[in-house]
């Protein structure tokens, strides 16, 4: 059973992209140290899993169906969360998808904007409905990014992707400042190369014949000698953000790529 005298006790946390991977692993994280969780996704059967799991840990959570990018959808989870909880302090804004990763010739401009709008336009939804319940007594909000945007650009294909993750730390900063005066805190995590199922729903076009010649023989996370980091990891620093003990930090991005991007930048 969970105790009542953990880290999060007596906080609302909003995970978005729940259901697996460093969403997923975020949520437990929360809910394990105290929070009251709203897991939000679009696939109900992996978000109903995600509640189970915190439920018979001994804590409360509760699953929301919607779609980042679409105002309608965040507005009622919104309302949702209002109405179950009465109030919001953490949001996890994480839900994104790959997308296409093609040369910027082939790439098809709808496959563009629904990168766009799940990972950019989404974010923006989901941190600015969560603004108002924040405000009534400060929060903080975390917004997942990558290696790819920020530090990285020798991903050819990722272009899309990689602007959406460089508009998210854009965002977090200017949103950092603007809402300081109200105690909500905006930071950013990088993760680089990391063991979740993404990766194997990216479709990659055209890309051999558009790709610098480099290689790492041995590997392109020093750290790890070439091994990827976990959903885990992501979660621990996810949680610290989160908490007091990160009380003055705003406008921060956190890479945890085990200084893969330091290589491959």
């Amino acid at each position: 059973m969970m105790s009542q005298d953990k880290e999060f006790t007596g906080k609302v946390a909003l995970v978005t992209g729940a259901g697996s991977g460093i969403g997923k692993a975020a949520a437990l994280l929360l809910a394990r140290n105290g929070a009251k969780l709203v897991a939000l996704g679009r696939t109900d059967s992996e978000l109903q899993e995600t509640v189970q799991e915190i439920q018979q840990e001994g804590g409360e959570a509760i699953a929301l169906l919607a779609d980042i990018s679409k105002p309608e959808d965040m507005q009622k989870a919104f309302e949702a969360i209002k109405s179950q909880f009465g109030g919001l302090h953490i949001v996890f804004a994480n839900a994104g998808i790959n997308g296409v990763w093609a040369p910027i010739e082939d790439l098809e401009p709808d496959e563009w904007d629904k990168t766009m709008n799940i990972n950019l336009r989404g974010t923006f939804l989901t941190v600015k409905y969560a603004i108002p319940m924040l405000k009534e007594k400060g929060g903080s909000v975390i917004i997942t990014a990558s290696v790819n945007g920020t530090r990285i650009f020798s991903n050819t294909g990722a272009t899309a992707y990689s602007t959406t993750k460089a508009g998210q730390l854009a965002f977090a900063k200017m949103a950092a400042l603007e809402l300081a005066k109200h105690r909500i805190r905006v930071n950013v995590v990088c993760p680089g190369a990391i063991d979740t199922a993404i990766n194997d729903s990216t479709e990659k076009r055209k890309l051999e014949s558009a790709r610098e010649p480099v290689e790492f023989p041995e590997g392109v996370i020093p750290l790890t000698d070439g091994e990827p980091g976990t959903s885990e990891q992501v979660a621990e620093v996810v949680a610290f953000l989160a908490s007091d003990r990160a009380s003055h930090i705003t406008g921060t991005p956190i890479w945890i790529d085990g200084g893969e991007s330091l290589l491959m930048g």
